[in-house]
């Protein structure tokens, strides 16, 4: 009997191998017991699941697309395309340069920059230079003509010169051997060796003409691949910092490929290839610098917009191009660093690398860093109330504080300090300044609120001592070098804590209920702490009371405007937004390109854009972009520690009462000068109020004139500068001595 097994319902009688069922003429028998569960029976026993069977067709079909999106497939065809399009580029750039090289194409393209640069003279000369290339080029196609038949006669001669000596050589072989077939012996011999050069030359031809052509084919793949013939998707990926030169096309094509249609149409009908847009690509420090004339129909804003495109263009990081807006109009100034340059740490500060540093607020300049050029920033800091905001952790307080530190070093400035960060960052100026407050607490804010309006108090006494001393007739100079108007600066670090601080007076009224007074802090216009900041702002400057504020991710609730727009200079780390930075730096200055929020968090610690008067800007620059140098807690305890032994010697000489020797003016210059030939008289005035501060430290121009004067010795004009010779001096003070002599 044969048992049938089916997975769907079949005619007949299903047969299990297990079932033992009794056949007519079979006896029947007792039950059956099988260890194998039935799955058919058994309802403990999960079905199956049917399993589909995928196509062949289908899983070719997979395979092929896994083939194809494979990286090792799409990688092979990346190199293909590369490699293709090197060749078919190089063969344009080859055929391109030759055309230049025999046509003057180029000095047509040149001529027409002149003209749209309006150098007429050089105009002129490229158009000389092409006369001349044609004429030569006449001449020695002429010469090539003419000589065709003299080649050809040449030829013949030698031809026939050369079988006259094979048949004299033969007649004397014949004569020596007596054979007249000899005659034509060298004849015969030397149509063998044609013969033999040619078979060679067939045998090496094949392979010769396939070098040529593998050398020629890896000469055009040379050239495309210099040039970067290929489209970027199929070149490979660099992770290493190749710097690409930044070449007149190469500026060319990154504005062409901006996406604008009327610069790119613009740029596509210049004569000269675009060439008169560009002025000088020259050298600015760890980059070049050019100008670019854009063409009428394209604004400045619309390239200024597009900054990373054009970095990216540029095969440059957004960071490592900076956009402003020259004088001139329809122009861009583009500043592009080389590769990585901008990644490269700056040196130390002069402050930690010079011990005998000093400061004159007045007339000297805080070293604060170097530009994008490398050139050194120096700031102004007389009579300039100052703003520094930016993110948190970026380098704020450390900016703020190396300026501080440098100030320090005049022994007439006094610093009132309130940190309301409160975690020691500037602990080093306990000793320095004759107000210093740190924490973040209410307390600290009502504190630091009570100081500012100090200085409000002070504010106003000095303006009415200076109206007093104008009446009397003393000069402006003369009232601001008195130490009664010596420079008194408030600064207050994390300033957004005041802003923000909900600190309330308490007033008890004549029938002894309490209520709540004026809030010390707060952005609103009854805040205490902003009214004080404000009315500082408006009348301090003029007496030498300044403010400096420090504060974090500027809004109009943690930094008001009529606060932020109250300050001199405004530096700005990195921001995050647009309208942060346009309150940070001005509105102005953002629309000329300065661009904070530009900056890379974390990347660009102590990297700021300063705008403002404190700051020599080129003309029509709004802003620069400076690297800080970064003076640690070490180096500023330093600092700060030769600041407080210079105040001390300071203020002991300040203190004596009575000079304790005779002063004589022509004696103190000479020992200033020194061995100096000569020196300008602003650098004398201050070297000798650093030394006799109890004599001269009032003293103005005009005084220093005055003394000088009646011994011939006064300063004059040398090289646009008011010197002090030292000639002049010894000369004068022999004559005193010799007048001394006589009178005795």
């Amino acid at each position: 009997m044969t048992d049938t097994a089916s997975t769907g319902p079949v005619m007949g009688t299903v047969h299990h191998l297990n079932d033992h069922r009794p056949t007519p003429t079979e006896p029947a028998a007792g039950p059956v017991v099988s260890l194998v569960k039935d799955p058919d029976t058994d309802p403990t026993t999960p079905a199956t699941p049917p399993v589909r069977r995928v196509s062949r067709a289908v899983r070719t079909a997979r395979a092929l697309r896994t083939a194809a999106t494979h990286n090792r497939t799409r990688a092979g065809a990346r190199a293909a395309v590369r490699h293709s399009l090197y060749i078919a580029g190089g063969a344009g750039v080859v055929a391109r340069r030759t055309w230049q090289g025999r046509t003057v194409a180029v000095h047509h393209q040149m001529r027409a920059a002149a003209v749209a640069a309006g150098n007429q003279e050089l105009a002129a000369e490229w158009q000389e230079k092409a006369d001349r290339f044609r004429t030569d080029r006449h001449r020695r196609r002429m010469e090539l003509i003419s000589g065709v038949p003299q080649m050809a006669r040449s030829a013949a001669i030698g031809v026939a010169g050369t079988e006259g000596a094979l048949l004299l050589l033969g007649a004397c072989m014949a004569i020596r051997s007596h054979n007249v077939h000899d005659v034509i012996a060298p004849t015969l011999a030397a149509i063998d060796a044609v013969r033999a050069l040619c078979w060679f030359v067939s045998i090496a031809w094949g392979p010769a003409l396939a070098f040529a052509l593998l050398a020629g084919l890896s000469h055009l793949w040379r050239a495309g691949q210099q040039q970067q013939t290929a489209p970027a998707w199929a070149r490979p990926a660099t992770s290493g910092m190749d710097d690409v030169p930044v070449t007149p096309s190469a500026v060319v094509k990154a504005l062409s490929d901006l996406g604008i249609s009327s610069l790119r149409k613009a740029i596509k009908e210049m004569a000269d290839g675009a060439a008169g847009m560009l002025g000088p690509i020259t050298l600015a420090g760890c980059g070049v610098e050019v100008d670019v004339t854009l063409p009428s129909g394209v604004s400045t804003e619309e390239v200024l917009g597009k900054r990373r495109k054009v970095a990216e263009n540029l095969s440059r990081h957004e960071h490592e191009l900076h956009m402003t807006l020259p004088p001139a109009p329809r122009t861009v100034r583009m500043w592009i660093a080389d590769s990585g340059a901008l990644d490269q740490p700056i040196g130390p500060s002069p402050l930690v690398t010079d011990p005998d540093a000093t400061a004159d607020m007045h007339r000297g300049r805080a070293p604060w860093g170097v530009d994008l050029r490398g050139d050194a920033v120096l700031v102004s800091l007389w009579q300039k109330h100052m703003l520094i905001t930016g993110l948190s952790n970026q380098g704020k307080t450390a900016s703020l504080r190396a300026l501080a530190l440098w100030l320090a070093l005049d022994a007439r400035v006094e610093f009132r300090i309130a940190d309301l960060k409160g975690v020691g960052d500037w602990q080093m100026f306990d000793g320095i300044a004759t107000i210093l407050i740190q924490g973040p607490t209410d307390d600290h804010v009502i504190e630091t609120t009570e100081m500012i309006e100090d200085g409000v108090t002070e504010m106003a006494e000095r303006i009415a001592l200076m109206r007093e001393l104008t009446a009397k007739g003393w000069s402006q100079d003369k009232i601001l070098a008195d130490r009664r108007f010596n420079p008194l600066v408030f600064l207050v670090d994390e300033a957004q804590v005041a802003y923000g601080s909900g600190a309330q007076e308490t007033v008890v009224t004549e029938k002894g209920t309490v209520r709540k007074g004026a809030p010390f802090g707060g952005s609103r216009s009854d805040s205490r702490y902003f009214q004080a900041v404000k009315k500082i702002h408006d009348q301090g400057r003029a007496v030498n009371v300044t403010t400096w504020e420090g504060t974090q991710d500027p809004t109009n609730e943690n930094l008001p405007k009529r606060s932020r727009e109250g300050n001199h200079i405004r530096a700005s780390l990195v921001l995050g937004t647009e309208s942060q930075a346009r309150m940070a730096v001005g509105d102005s200055a953002v629309d000329a390109g300065a661009a904070p929020h530009k900056l890379r968090q974390g990347l660009d610690k102590g990297t700021l854009v300063v705008a403002g008067d404190g700051v020599k800007l080129a003309p029509g620059q709004p802003s620069v972009t400076a690297r800080t140098h970064y003076i640690g807690p070490e180096d500023a305890a330093a600092i700060a520690e030769r600041a407080k032994a210079l105040r001390a010697g300071a203020g002991a000489a300040t203190g004596s009462q009575a000079p304790v020797r005779e002063v004589d003016h022509l004696t103190d210059v000479s020992a200033v000068l020194g061995s100096e030939e000569r020196m300008k008289s602003d650098e004398v005035r201050q070297h000798l109020a650093q030394r006799w501060p109890e004599v001269y430290k009032s003293w103005s121009a005009s005084d220093l004139v005055q003394a000088l004067k009646p011994f011939g010795a006064e300063p004059r004009k040398y090289n646009g500068n008011q010197m002090i010779s030292r000639a002049r001096l010894m000369a004068a003070i022999e004559t005193r001595a010799d007048e001394t002599e006589n009178a005795g």
